[in-house]
């Protein structure tokens, strides 16, 4: 039997969770399925999956069998690509990840303008507000915006944002504008709940983190309708940069206590250690990470120190 469908196979059923949803995925059917799952169990001496009459579920050797299948298979694809000198005809399937916010905001259109210039590739663009395991979810990419932890996976810088709080000119008007950390107890804060948990504001002071607990009558968990809360008027809130470029340009919203927003956060396209890169993820990565690059620059550049 071929080994490398055997592994696709294999992932596949890992990622579908079932045989029959796994088979209709490989246009194959179910005992076709479980007999070469059963081959490459046999062949390696290990259980790969554990089996109750409503579910698989990966045993510890198929979490780490499933690691390498993936690894194995995208340089088999990538070698064959380069091979066949298809290296700058880009094709397959390309799948990505990044947060909800940054994924509808600045992420879609670049993806939409690379598709549009790839015509033999699809993507797949899934947006969380959690961190994703690339490798066990097998991602091909991802767009972090985070201090990175070493790691296996390799990451390309594309930019910085930065935690500030924003106001309405409106709102100021009326209430003034804060010019200390302990002025915001006296403001109505719209608290966003990633950003300040138990209702806690993180800052720094002569170069040194500190936090200040504010009491808070407004938090919501969406950084998009704290932000048009903010417009509306209806206070200060915190946001990335990014989130808030627009509106600072467009003068619907100002800089708050600007001297007190901590230092820039890195954002990072990153991608799973390989061999051979696949082109697709090559591709990906030159085209989006200029544009990516440009468009953060952008933001930074409305920002008033």
């Amino acid at each position: 039997m071929d080994r490398f469908h055997e592994l696709r196979v294999f992932i596949a059923v890992a990622d579908c969770g079932g045989l029959a949803r796994a088979a209709v995925v490989i246009r194959s059917s179910p005992p076709a399925v479980t007999r070469t799952l059963a081959s490459l169990e046999e062949r390696l001496g290990v259980r790969l999956f554990d089996r109750t009459t409503r579910s698989l579920r990966l045993t510890e050797p198929g979490i780490k069998f499933l690691d390498e299948a993936r690894r194995i298979l995208g340089d088999l694809e990538a070698a064959e690509q380069e091979m066949a000198g298809q290296s700058n005809v880009v094709s397959g399937n390309l799948t990505l990840t990044t947060s909800l916010t940054f994924g509808r905001a600045m992420l879609q259109p670049i993806v939409s303008d690379f598709i549009d210039a790839n015509p033999h590739i699809t993507v797949s663009l899934l947006l969380f507000d959690r961190v994703v395991d690339l490798i066990d979810e097998g991602f091909d990419l991802a767009v972090r915006i985070a201090n990175l932890p070493d790691s296996s996976l390799v990451s390309r810088h594309v930019g910085d944002v930065r935690r500030m709080l924003v106001a309405s000119p409106a709102y100021l008007s009326k209430h003034g504008t804060p010019k200390r950390l302990e002025d915001l107890k006296s403001h109505a804060v719209i608290g966003q709940t990633a950003f300040m948990p138990n209702r806690e504001l993180k800052y720094f002071k002569a170069g040194k983190p500190a936090r200040i607990t504010l009491p808070i009558r407004f938090e919501i968990n969406d950084a998009h309708a704290c932000i048009s809360a903010a417009e509306q008027g209806k206070g200060i809130t915190i946001a990335l940069s990014y989130m808030v470029s627009d509106a600072l340009r467009e003068g619907r919203l100002v800089p708050v206590l600007n001297k007190f927003r901590p230092p820039p956060v890195p954002v990072n396209l990153i991608y799973a250690q390989r061999r051979i890169v696949a082109p697709k993820i090559r591709a990906f990565i030159d085209f989006a990470a200029p544009r990516l690059s440009a468009a953060l620059s952008e933001g930074r550049s409305i920002l008033k120190d």
